[in-house]
Protein backbone atom coordinates (compact mmCIF):
# COMPACT_ATOMS: atom_id res chain seq x y z
CA UNK A 1 0.00 0.00 0.00
CA UNK A 2 1.10 3.41 -0.96
CA UNK A 3 1.30 6.72 1.11
CA UNK A 4 -0.93 9.82 -0.65
CA UNK A 5 1.76 11.63 0.96
CA UNK A 6 4.75 9.40 -0.01
CA UNK A 7 3.93 8.86 -3.77
CA UNK A 8 5.96 6.13 -5.47
CA UNK A 9 9.32 7.04 -6.53
CA UNK A 10 8.24 6.05 -10.24
CA UNK A 11 4.67 7.55 -10.03
CA UNK A 12 4.55 10.23 -12.32
CA UNK A 13 3.76 14.28 -11.83
CA UNK A 14 0.28 14.04 -12.26
CA UNK A 15 0.16 11.42 -9.27
CA UNK A 16 1.41 14.14 -6.82
CA UNK A 17 -2.21 14.54 -4.58
CA UNK A 18 -3.87 18.09 -5.12
CA UNK A 19 -3.44 21.08 -2.81
CA UNK A 20 -7.12 21.10 -2.15
CA UNK A 21 -6.34 18.05 0.54
CA UNK A 22 -6.11 19.92 3.77
CA UNK A 23 -7.14 22.58 2.32
CA UNK A 24 -10.60 22.75 3.92
CA UNK A 25 -12.39 22.47 1.34
CA UNK A 26 -14.67 19.44 0.52
CA UNK A 27 -12.48 16.32 -0.37
CA UNK A 28 -13.26 14.34 -3.73
CA UNK A 29 -11.98 10.56 -3.56
CA UNK A 30 -11.62 8.47 -6.12
CA UNK A 31 -11.91 5.03 -6.44
CA UNK A 32 -10.88 2.94 -9.17
CA UNK A 33 -10.09 -0.91 -9.78
CA UNK A 34 -10.53 -3.58 -11.75
CA UNK A 35 -14.97 -4.96 -12.48
CA UNK A 36 -14.68 -7.20 -9.40
CA UNK A 37 -12.16 -5.76 -7.38
CA UNK A 38 -13.84 -4.71 -4.58
CA UNK A 39 -14.37 -0.84 -5.00
CA UNK A 40 -17.71 -0.59 -3.72
CA UNK A 41 -16.94 -2.73 -0.92
CA UNK A 42 -14.16 -0.17 0.21
CA UNK A 43 -15.84 2.53 -0.74
CA UNK A 44 -19.06 1.68 1.76
CA UNK A 45 -16.59 0.88 4.38
CA UNK A 46 -15.23 4.32 4.12
CA UNK A 47 -18.16 6.08 4.31
CA UNK A 48 -19.29 3.76 7.34
CA UNK A 49 -16.61 5.36 9.23
CA UNK A 50 -18.17 9.28 8.73
CA UNK A 51 -21.90 10.48 9.77
CA UNK A 52 -23.89 9.74 6.49
CA UNK A 53 -24.68 13.24 6.21
CA UNK A 54 -21.10 13.55 5.42
CA UNK A 55 -20.23 11.28 2.85
CA UNK A 56 -22.14 10.71 -0.80
CA UNK A 57 -20.71 8.05 -3.26
CA UNK A 58 -21.14 8.72 -6.76
CA UNK A 59 -21.02 5.80 -9.06
CA UNK A 60 -19.16 5.91 -12.79
CA UNK A 61 -21.49 3.26 -13.93
CA UNK A 62 -24.30 5.81 -13.41
CA UNK A 63 -23.21 7.97 -16.41
CA UNK A 64 -23.49 4.96 -18.86
CA UNK A 65 -24.36 6.82 -22.44
CA UNK A 66 -28.21 6.61 -23.40
CA UNK A 67 -28.41 4.84 -26.63
CA UNK A 68 -31.94 5.07 -27.41
CA UNK A 69 -31.30 4.41 -31.24
CA UNK A 70 -30.09 1.12 -30.70
CA UNK A 71 -32.73 -2.15 -30.01
CA UNK A 72 -31.88 -4.26 -26.98
CA UNK A 73 -29.79 -6.59 -29.09
CA UNK A 74 -27.73 -4.09 -30.69
CA UNK A 75 -27.18 -2.50 -27.25
CA UNK A 76 -26.31 -5.85 -25.16
CA UNK A 77 -23.32 -5.80 -28.17
CA UNK A 78 -22.13 -2.31 -27.34
CA UNK A 79 -18.63 -2.39 -25.13
CA UNK A 80 -19.38 -1.05 -21.82
CA UNK A 81 -16.01 -1.32 -20.97
CA UNK A 82 -14.59 1.18 -23.09
CA UNK A 83 -14.06 4.91 -21.84
CA UNK A 84 -16.65 6.41 -25.14
CA UNK A 85 -19.26 4.35 -23.22
CA UNK A 86 -19.58 6.37 -20.32
CA UNK A 87 -20.65 10.54 -20.12
CA UNK A 88 -18.06 11.42 -18.42
CA UNK A 89 -18.25 14.89 -19.51
CA UNK A 90 -21.41 15.01 -17.25
CA UNK A 91 -19.64 13.50 -14.34
CA UNK A 92 -16.74 16.21 -14.33
CA UNK A 93 -19.67 18.86 -14.48
CA UNK A 94 -21.40 17.26 -11.27
CA UNK A 95 -18.25 16.65 -9.44
CA UNK A 96 -17.06 20.47 -9.94
CA UNK A 97 -21.13 21.59 -9.28
CA UNK A 98 -20.73 19.71 -5.84
CA UNK A 99 -17.32 20.88 -4.87
CA UNK A 100 -19.04 24.41 -5.48
CA UNK A 101 -21.78 23.87 -3.30
CA UNK A 102 -24.84 23.36 -5.76
CA UNK A 103 -26.73 19.86 -5.59
CA UNK A 104 -26.94 17.62 -9.09
CA UNK A 105 -29.34 15.39 -10.79
CA UNK A 106 -27.45 12.02 -10.82
CA UNK A 107 -28.83 9.66 -14.02
CA UNK A 108 -29.84 6.15 -13.11
CA UNK A 109 -29.10 3.59 -15.12
CA UNK A 110 -31.25 0.52 -15.93
CA UNK A 111 -28.48 -2.43 -16.57
CA UNK A 112 -31.04 -5.05 -17.49
CA UNK A 113 -32.62 -2.75 -20.45
CA UNK A 114 -29.34 -0.75 -21.17
CA UNK A 115 -31.06 2.66 -20.89
CA UNK A 116 -30.95 5.40 -18.83
CA UNK A 117 -34.35 5.52 -16.48
CA UNK A 118 -36.49 8.78 -16.36
CA UNK A 119 -35.98 9.54 -12.59
CA UNK A 120 -33.09 10.93 -11.77
CA UNK A 121 -30.77 10.89 -8.18
CA UNK A 122 -30.80 13.98 -6.55
CA UNK A 123 -27.50 14.76 -4.80
CA UNK A 124 -26.67 17.38 -2.30
CA UNK A 125 -22.83 18.66 -1.98
CA UNK A 126 -21.37 16.65 1.33
CA UNK A 127 -17.63 17.52 3.05
CA UNK A 128 -16.68 14.42 0.86
CA UNK A 129 -17.58 12.90 -2.41
CA UNK A 130 -16.96 9.30 -3.50
CA UNK A 131 -16.28 8.74 -6.92
CA UNK A 132 -15.61 4.84 -8.00
CA UNK A 133 -15.61 2.75 -11.25
CA UNK A 134 -13.08 1.24 -13.16
CA UNK A 135 -12.65 3.79 -15.30
CA UNK A 136 -12.15 7.01 -12.84
CA UNK A 137 -8.32 7.62 -13.42
CA UNK A 138 -8.15 7.11 -17.22
CA UNK A 139 -10.05 10.55 -18.54
CA UNK A 140 -7.44 13.47 -17.34
CA UNK A 141 -10.58 16.07 -16.85
CA UNK A 142 -12.44 13.55 -13.95
CA UNK A 143 -8.51 12.55 -12.77
CA UNK A 144 -7.85 15.79 -11.62
CA UNK A 145 -11.00 16.79 -9.85
CA UNK A 146 -10.18 13.61 -7.75
CA UNK A 147 -8.15 14.82 -4.72
CA UNK A 148 -7.43 11.31 -3.58
CA UNK A 149 -6.91 8.43 -5.85
CA UNK A 150 -7.24 4.88 -4.47
CA UNK A 151 -6.70 1.92 -6.54
CA UNK A 152 -8.29 -1.36 -5.44
CA UNK A 153 -6.23 -4.14 -6.96
CA UNK A 154 -7.47 -8.00 -6.93
CA UNK A 155 -6.73 -10.99 -8.28
CA UNK A 156 -8.08 -11.59 -12.08
CA UNK A 157 -9.26 -15.16 -10.53
CA UNK A 158 -11.42 -13.56 -7.87
CA UNK A 159 -12.21 -10.71 -9.77
CA UNK A 160 -14.10 -12.59 -12.77
CA UNK A 161 -16.05 -14.83 -10.45
CA UNK A 162 -17.15 -12.44 -8.37
CA UNK A 163 -18.79 -9.87 -11.45
CA UNK A 164 -20.37 -13.60 -13.05
CA UNK A 165 -22.09 -13.92 -9.90
CA UNK A 166 -23.24 -10.20 -9.89
CA UNK A 167 -24.23 -10.22 -13.20
CA UNK A 168 -26.29 -13.14 -13.12
CA UNK A 169 -27.81 -12.45 -9.61
CA UNK A 170 -28.52 -8.59 -9.87
CA UNK A 171 -28.33 -7.65 -13.56
CA UNK A 172 -30.58 -10.60 -15.07
CA UNK A 173 -27.83 -12.37 -17.31
CA UNK A 174 -26.92 -15.37 -17.88
CA UNK A 175 -23.89 -17.36 -18.12
CA UNK A 176 -23.35 -17.65 -21.33
CA UNK A 177 -23.76 -13.61 -22.29
CA UNK A 178 -21.56 -12.82 -19.00
CA UNK A 179 -18.94 -15.29 -20.28
CA UNK A 180 -18.88 -14.22 -23.80
CA UNK A 181 -18.73 -10.18 -22.61
CA UNK A 182 -15.88 -11.08 -20.76
CA UNK A 183 -13.90 -12.40 -23.24
CA UNK A 184 -15.05 -9.76 -26.00
CA UNK A 185 -14.80 -7.04 -23.70
CA UNK A 186 -14.28 -7.00 -20.04
CA UNK A 187 -10.47 -8.44 -19.93
CA UNK A 188 -9.33 -6.79 -23.59
CA UNK A 189 -10.55 -3.57 -22.19
CA UNK A 190 -8.76 -4.26 -18.80
CA UNK A 191 -5.41 -4.56 -20.05
CA UNK A 192 -6.06 -1.50 -22.29
CA UNK A 193 -7.11 1.10 -19.72
CA UNK A 194 -7.78 -0.15 -16.68
CA UNK A 195 -4.71 -1.78 -15.66
CA UNK A 196 -2.46 1.07 -16.58
CA UNK A 197 -4.29 3.62 -15.02
CA UNK A 198 -2.92 2.22 -11.93
CA UNK A 199 0.37 4.75 -12.46
CA UNK A 200 -2.81 6.93 -11.68
CA UNK A 201 -2.86 6.09 -7.77
CA UNK A 202 -1.89 7.63 -4.54
CA UNK A 203 -2.97 4.63 -2.69
CA UNK A 204 -3.18 1.01 -3.77
CA UNK A 205 -5.06 -1.32 -1.54
CA UNK A 206 -4.84 -5.11 -2.06
CA UNK A 207 -7.30 -7.16 -2.16
CA UNK A 208 -10.51 -5.08 -1.62
CA UNK A 209 -12.86 -5.04 1.30
CA UNK A 210 -10.42 -7.72 3.02
CA UNK A 211 -7.82 -5.05 3.29
CA UNK A 212 -9.05 -3.44 6.93
CA UNK A 213 -5.38 -1.99 7.63
CA UNK A 214 -5.73 -0.18 3.59
CA UNK A 215 -9.23 0.89 4.28
CA UNK A 216 -8.39 2.26 8.03
CA UNK A 217 -5.24 4.20 6.49
CA UNK A 218 -7.37 6.05 3.82
CA UNK A 219 -9.98 6.71 5.94
CA UNK A 220 -7.65 8.23 8.50
CA UNK A 221 -6.28 10.29 5.57
CA UNK A 222 -9.66 11.59 5.09
CA UNK A 223 -10.15 12.57 8.26
CA UNK A 224 -6.53 14.49 8.56
CA UNK A 225 -7.92 16.46 5.18
CA UNK A 226 -11.07 17.39 6.53
CA UNK A 227 -10.07 18.34 9.65
CA UNK A 228 -6.70 20.74 7.84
Amino acid sequence: MTSPSSPRPDAPMDAEPSARVGAGTRLVIGIAGGSGSGKTTVANRVRASFPESDVTIVEHDAYYRDRPDLSYDDRCRLNFDHPDSLETELLVEHVRALRAGRAVDVPIYDFKTHRRSVSVRHVEPTRVLIVEGILVFVEDALRRELDVRVYVDTDPDIRAFRRIRRDIEQRGRTFESVREQYYRTVRPMHLQFVEPSKRHAHVIIPEGGENAVGIDFVTRFIMSGLAG
